[in-house]
């Protein structure tokens, strides 16, 4: 009997299962113009958000056993798939996803001390030309484009140029014209932080290179097993002609990369390991992706979102918005955001998170308004490779919720911080324990983690989600606070024609409460309150509001 409630529970929650609903799409939303500075980007590894094919769990003879959550374990595109047709992403409020990267990895493993380690993450690529069977195929790959574009939702895609996988028994590594395997980087200057390799046995890409290469060997010979050799070497050859770029290694990859823009409408690149590469390769990799996404384009024109241009965010560690343009190499100072970049992973987010409300809005505000003005920057609570994430314990969801998706700049939330998904896993080593699995179970049954039920910090992440989602004053408007305590701010937004502003309220009073929205609304008009769904009308420059919540989103 209890296996038929729970499977009758499931089916009516359609909460936590991978199996296929219909969201809302595109059509249906707020016509509002999309900005990559308002972005509320959803941020997943491939392999371990949701299972939709169990069929391809394991592949290239990688079945050895491993550290704790350093396999793979089973997650791919029709899983992502599933979630967007579900209308997961449409209730997170979610306007862009960023996926880890999709090349074929590394065949074989590595013991760090850690034990047996796989590339599940996708950052040991073999062969940039194409998919690991582990995530899916490439029609999978365009569906889930297709998908999220019928959603409304932006596709970045994660690369890496700086580094090959690691040199295995079944992955050999590639010729010295590719590669450097020493030294090992120093990070204390320029050249010790760029013409190295990160760890031990990751061979560094000399996109330093001015030397013509030929194909790596192990490349070559792969290609011709596979019987495609002839068509890779024509494609690239039509590549090299079209755009005269020298046959440099920095140029193969940069042709690879921009094909899977031109293929499948991929809408921008979150750009790994960035300041470990010489910056101009930036500029010309988002130059030719530029052209392939116009390509795409002109080609789908019923897929098209808008008349954006293609979107590059830079990993570049250490890199934070107190920085303004500019990053230091303690010998050499480079401007990322003039080589290709429009926006930077801010690594500086959770330090600034800890002080007040108003504190971080009104420093991010002024930042972003006048030094970093038409740039943005990437906000984050956690990440897959952050080992002191903002909260690790999870003991503040509302708070860190409010922190990131009302922070002026572009916002990116890790899978699970919207359930809660424990970032403490006994009997992990390093960064696995940031990894583990999607938490869908917890969604099944509403479990509390951290004193919290899931389902309602999930409810509360929804709500603030979809409110940035609808408004570009949140994460790109002018800042302004309207009542210190309880804090009340509002944002105002134009472009064009079009204007936005918005009121919100944090740590209000429970029950009534009065609120100030000062010029922002004028007398007479009725507001909504998003949050409760209650409206009110404006009197004397205020709104009074019963609503047994602390958080108060007011729009016309």
């Amino acid at each position: 009997m209890n296996k038929y409630f729970s499977l009758l529970l499931l089916l009516c929650l359609g909460l936590a299962s991978c199996a296929s609903e219909s969201g809302k799409s595109n059509k249906e939303k707020k016509k509002v113009p999309f900005l990559w500075e308002n972005a509320n980007m959803y941020f997943l590894l491939t392999d371990r958000f949701c299972n939709g094919d169990p069929g391809n769990d394991i592949n290239y003879g990688r079945s050895k056993e491993t550290g704790k959550l350093r396999n793979f374990m089973g997650g791919d595109f029709k899983g992502i798939t599933q979630k967007i047709k579900e209308g997961y992403f449409d209730d997170l409020g979610i306007t862009a996803l960023w996926f880890s990267p999709v090349a074929e990895q590394v065949h074989g493993g590595v013991d760090e001390g850690t034990g047996m380690t796989y590339g599940y993450h996708g950052y040991w690529a073999k062969d940039w030309t194409s998919i690991d069977a582990n995530y899916g195929t490439e029609e999978e790959l365009e569906e889930l484009v297709k998908e999220a574009h019928a959603h409304g939702i932006r596709i970045v895609m994660d690369v890496v140029i700086n580094h090959t996988g690691p040199v295995t028994p079944k992955d050999p590594v590639w010729d010295a014209d590719w590669v450097r395997t020493t030294p090992h980087c120093g990070y204390f200057d320029y050249n010790s932080t760029v013409l190295c390799t990160l760890v031990e046995n990751l061979p560094d890409v000399k996109t330093e290179s001015r030397k013509e290469a030929d194909l790596p060997k192990a490349l070559a010979e792969k290609w011709k097993k596979e019987g495609r050799y002839e068509q890779e070497v024509r494609e690239l050859d039509e590549f090299f002609k079209r755009t005269g770029l020298p046959r440099y290694p920095r140029n193969y990859h940069i042709k690879w990369l921009v094909d899977f823009v031109e293929k499948y409408g991929i809408d921008g690149f979150r750009v790994d390991t960035a300041k470990h590469t010489e910056a101009d390769l930036w500029a010309e990799l988002e130059k030719y992706a530029n052209i392939a996404l116009n390509n795409w384009k002109k080609k789908h024109p019923e897929q098209v979102l808008d008349d954006n241009e293609f979107y590059m965010v830079g990993e570049v560690y250490g890199y934070n918005i107190n920085n303004k343009l500019i990053f230091n190499y303690s010998d050499r100072a480079v401007d990322f955001f003039a080589n290709g970049f429009k926006s930077l992973i801010n690594f500086g987010f959770k330090y600034d998170s800890e002080g007040s409300y108003e504190e971080l809005f009104a420093k991010y505000d002024k930042l972003l308004q006048q030094s970093l003005k038409g740039k943005s920057v990437l906000n984050y609570a956690t990440s897959h490779d952050d080992g002191e994430p903002m909260d690790q314990l999870r003991e503040k969801p509302y708070k860190v919720a409010n922190m990131l998706l009302l922070a002026p700049g572009a916002a990116q939330i890790y899978y699970g911080d919207e359930t809660n998904r424990s970032l403490v896993i006994d009997g992990t080593v390093g960064d696995a324990t940031l990894r583990s699995f999607m938490n869908w179970e917890d969604l099944e049954v509403n479990n509390v983690l951290a004193g919290q039920p899931v389902r309602k910090v999930l409810a509360y992440w929804q709500k603030l989600g979809k409110f940035r989602a609808s408004h570009p004053a949140v994460g790109a408007g002018n800042h302004k606070m309207l009542q210190e305590k309880p804090y009340v701010f509002g944002r105002t937004f134009k472009k064009g024609t079009f204007q936005d502003q918005v009121v919100i309220g944090l740590e209000m009073p429970k029950g009534k409460k009065s609120i100030p929205v000062g010029s922002f609304f004028a007398n007479g008009t009725e507001l909504t309150d998003m949050f409760s769904g209650k409206k009110a009308v404006v009197e004397n420059g205020k709104i009074v509001l019963d609503t047994p919540g602390e958080t108060v989103l007011l729009e016309k």
